[in-house]
């Protein structure tokens, strides 16, 4: 056997899994380097976000936009939204939203025993997580969303007003098949306003935000109603929870 011949083959051998180890090497440096952009994407848009001028668009109206579907969304600032509807989605989706740091530590340790007990994932998002999702994640019930909604929604927040989250949420959540925000869902609903809601259509706007494409505010049904009138009672009582989106 002729060793230079042998040693210039291992060398080639060795030279190509060289090769190999240093391209696995970048992908995996190039795959973690678009991770952290990812990561860091929500946290850069929530800071875009705090000027009262910018209108952010939710995942879902820009899947829409995408798929160059038609969709309804008219920016209404808070101070043009009924109160009314401000108290009922506060008292349907978040009573602690004025309290909490982002998260509702109450419902965040029922979530984590229902999780333990190996049960499908519940509701318990506060409007700032639902906010996240909307405009960063994806929708559905997914305990892994939920950890991911967690440190944005206390960063958030940690920087934001509650008030900005809150014209943020009425503005972005759906309400119906391509009806976002409150504006187009009181026009299409009721042929009215946002700013002219009465308490009843405030509490049927409210109660139809868990399950948009299912419940119509509009033409509501007698669960919708009996769901409507528990929220239209809590929100006439909610004038000590509100006082952070006055």
């Amino acid at each position: 056997m002729d060793l230079r011949t042998d040693e210039a083959g291992i060398g080639k051998v060795s030279g190509k899994r060289g090769r190999k180890t240093k391209r696995k090497r970048t992908l995996i440096r190039r795959l973690l380097a678009l991770l952290v952009l990812l990561a860091s994407l929500p946290v850069l848009l929530t800071l875009a976000y705090l000027p009262p001028f910018v209108h952010p668009v939710s995942t879902l109206m820009a899947k829409d936009m995408v798929l160059l579907r038609d969709y309804e969304r008219r920016w209404t600032p808070l101070s043009d939204i009924s109160p009314r509807l401000v108290n009922a989605v506060m008292m349907s989706e978040d009573g602690q939203f004025c309290s909490h740091h982002g998260i509702d530590l109450g419902e965040f340790r029922a979530v984590v025993q229902d999780f333990l007990a190996g049960e499908g994932a519940r509701g318990g998002s506060t409007i700032t997580m639902q906010t996240v999702k909307n405009l960063y994640l994806w929708h559905g019930r997914s305990y892994i969303r939920k950890a991911v909604e967690l440190p944005y929604s206390v960063f958030m927040d940690a920087i934001m007003p509650k008030r900005r989250i809150m014209e943020i949420y009425l503005n972005v959540a759906e309400w119906g098949p391509g009806i976002y925000g409150a504006e187009a869902a009181a026009q299409h609903h009721f042929g009215k306003s946002a700013r002219n809601l009465s308490a009843r259509e405030a509490a049927l706007l409210a109660v139809t935000l868990p399950n948009p494409l299912a419940r119509t505010p509009g033409k509501p049904s007698a669960g919708l109603n009996r769901l409507a009138n528990r929220i239209e009672r809590r929100a006439r009582q909610a004038g000590g929870y509100n006082h952070c989106v006055r």
